[in-house]
């Protein structure tokens, strides 16, 4: 039996929500992006589409985009740092990690295109080409700019990346020692150069940039913890985004990620989302 319009749509939308995910940082955005796809996939003549995997991540790569014009604008009035919206599972092997994304958002929306499409997503430059509307020549030049954005990231990873549990050990240490203040126990824990990032989008206090060095963010921890009145409550540690990292409530009643990207067993940087907007999925 031949399967339907809907099913076929069906058995592709994963991987739709990955590419539109990937391309927007926003699920919310992915959502609609795909269900735009979806419409769209309804109204076309299906008995001329000889690949339909393709055809459809082609039409939601058009989409975002379109997406991705006004996005950036509203990126440049975003409140304090921003950050992607956290994607929970148990998975410590995710290709596209948060610092891999920030280094994606510095990129032209072509340049992220072409890039997840063949590298991630193993699309040929021909295909490629057919999405964006580009010459093959053009779409490698695009994909080799973005190249170098995923090679400044990699270079930074250890060369034996974590395992599951090293990363969630890890984790609790980091957790634990920041309840507690024990500013010995984060020292230890802490690169010298670590990086730390609270995207609050403007409708929760966050630090309003990202502070570099571990005595930036030790100062900046100790001083929060004075303005504290409970501690954070403890949800459950996860993986964020493809690093380890945990969920907490924190004591105005509200969730809040944490994510840490660790690097040779030192956590090279620190990323906490607090905008609410980003966290529905969370609950």
């Amino acid at each position: 039996m031949s399967q339907t319009v809907g099913q076929i749509f069906d058995a592709q939308r994963a991987t739709l929500l990955r590419v539109a995910y990937r391309m927007l940082g926003t699920m919310a955005d992915a959502e609609d992006v795909v269900q735009e796809a979806y419409l769209r996939w309804q109204a076309v003549d299906h008995g001329q589409v000889a690949t339909p995997a393709a055809f459809l991540r082609r039409i939601v790569t058009r989409l975002c985009l379109d997406h991705l014009k006004s996005a950036r604008v509203q990126r440049e009035r975003y409140i304090g740092p921003w950050l992607p919206e956290p994607t929970v599972d148990e998975a410590l092997d995710d290709d596209v990690t948060l610092p891999l994304l920030l280094a994606l958002e510095r990129l032209s929306p072509l340049e992220r295109a072409a890039f997840l499409l063949h590298d991630v997503f193993g699309e040929s430059f021909e295909e490629v080409a057919l999405i964006l509307d580009r010459d093959e020549p053009a779409c490698r030049q695009l994909a080799r700019r973005a190249r170098r954005a995923r090679m400044h990231v990699r270079d930074a990873r250890p060369r034996f990346p974590i395992d599951h549990g090293q990363g969630k050990a890890i984790a609790i240490a980091f957790f634990e020692a920041s309840q507690k203040g024990d500013v010995a126990r984060l020292s230890a824990l802490l690169a010298q150069d670590v990086q730390f990032h609270s995207d609050g989008g403007g409708k929760r206090p966050s630090v309003a940039r990202v502070l570099h060095g571990a005595s930036e963010y030790l100062r900046a921890q100790m001083a929060l913890a004075r303005l504290r009145r409970a501690p954070s409550e403890l949800v459950r540690f996860t993986v964020i985004n493809g690093l380890p990292g945990f969920i907490t409530r924190e004591p105005d009643g509200l969730l809040q990620t944490t994510a840490l990207l660790v690097v040779d067993r030192e956590i090279q940087a620190i990323y906490v989302i607090r905008n609410p907007d980003k966290l529905l999925r969370v609950h």
